[in-house]
């Protein structure tokens, strides 16, 4: 069968589809993280919680798919990469998991007794819900920024040498709060938009400004200690972008300040970053204007602005590893063979488009504030 696109087109599309997934899941399941994070603090009565809660109870289990569809992506167009991060990172992703169990069994369970400290219970397992995936997943970044402790051997055998808290640095440290600002910014801005003028209305427009000043200021340290800090993996001599899938076949090297030569070489590129705090920004001065839906694009913005900006900076690097550089997984030798990322490609052709519009539809069909007095009113509601 001929392929109708080269090996390389088809690797570039990948990753591209992969970068476009992820932000898809910062931008619809991360308000809906943003929101049980601030649950606790924007609600102070069983009523405006359960208000808060039913701002998310119609879409976040859709949502929640981009975040499947992102680790079936992974797995099926980068399986070197999944097997890899999956592996090392897995009491980390174990955490996320628990976390992520949380909400709906906390959106289930909560109103099933009218006890307090039953509901209080409940209110804060969705908090560590929406609170510890924000973190974990900027945690995971910089620890991909800095490189993972892992080594492949002449059969493709990666061994994983790091710890749980060796995991935790100060600068992943710095990427797992930006992450956490920067989806509760969003989810602040999704609750101005869903709740009904009033106390909560006024606490998310408080909370969210504190976290829109704190993207802006995390993401300019973050900057700070890859420019300062010496992050950064480079390829070393002639790369074929169309040769086998072999990670061991990488030359790179650990490369001071290497994250930042793809913007040097590029000037368009860094219109990432600048939508990072331009977006920030944006969403600051629309949550304490009153500009519902300027806010919530700027959060939106915010997001794309950070994520592109760290998926500009690595490439075509994946999962650089720190101990042993040429075992690093890259855009060029840790995709799958050529035909499979063609069917992939046709099938997501297919059916992507028909989960936007499905997606675009529902978020149509429920759209509307989310009241206290529709609680007594509404059987349906949680």
């Amino acid at each position: 069968m001929a392929i109708p696109l080269d090996y390389p087109t088809l690797r570039l599309i990948w990753w591209a589809l992969m970068g476009v997934l992820l932000i898809g899941f910062a931008l619809t399941d991360g308000f809906d993280l943003g929101v049980a994070a601030l649950l606790p603090f924007v609600a102070r009565n069983d009523g405006e919680r359960r208000m808060v809660i039913n701002t998310i109870g119609a879409t976040w289990e859709g949502n929640q798919v981009w975040f499947i569809l992102g680790g079936g992506a992974i797995f099926a167009a980068w399986p070197f990469v999944y097997a890899v991060s999956f592996s090392g990172f897995y009491l980390a992703m174990f955490a996320v998991l628990a976390s992520l169990i949380l909400r709906p069994v906390g959106f289930k369970y909560r109103s099933k007794r009218p006890s307090k400290t039953w509901r209080t219970t409940w209110d804060w397992a969705l908090f560590v819900g929406g609170f510890a995936p924000a973190l974990v997943f900027g945690v995971a970044v910089g620890n991909v920024l800095q490189g993972i402790p892992f080594r492949l051997d002449s059969d493709l055998r990666a061994t994983y040498e790091g710890t749980f808290l060796g995991l935790f640095t100060p600068f992943t440290l710095v990427c797992g709060l930006l992450s956490v600002a920067m989806l509760v910014t969003h989810g602040a801005a999704w609750l101005t938009i869903k709740t009904e003028h009033g106390a909560v209305r006024d606490r998310a427009r408080t909370f969210g400004s504190v976290a829109a000043i704190a993207a802006i200021a995390l993401f300019a340290v973050g900057y700070g200690f890859v420019a300062k800090g010496g992050l950064g993996f480079s390829l070393q001599g002639a790369v074929d972008p169309a040769g086998p899938s072999n990670p061991l076949r990488a030359a790179a090297l650990a490369t001071p300040g290497a994250w930042l030569s793809n913007f040097h070489s590029h000037a368009w590129m860094w219109i990432a970053p600048l939508l990072g705090f331009v977006g920030a920004a944006l969403a600051f001065i629309g949550i304490r204007a009153g500009k519902e839906f300027p806010a919530f694009a700027g959060s939106s913005l915010s997001a794309l602005g950070i994520i592109s900006t760290v998926g500009l900076s690595m490439f075509p690097f994946i999962l650089p590893s720190s101990i042993d550089a040429k075992s690093s997984l890259t855009v060029w030798n840790a995709s799958s063979s050529h035909m499979t990322l063609f069917i992939m490609l046709l099938v997501t052709v297919v059916f992507l488009p028909i989960v936007l519009a499905y997606t675009a539809w529902a978020y149509k069909v429920m759209f509307g504030r989310s009241s206290v007095g529709a609680l007594s009113t509404n059987p349906d509601l949680y």
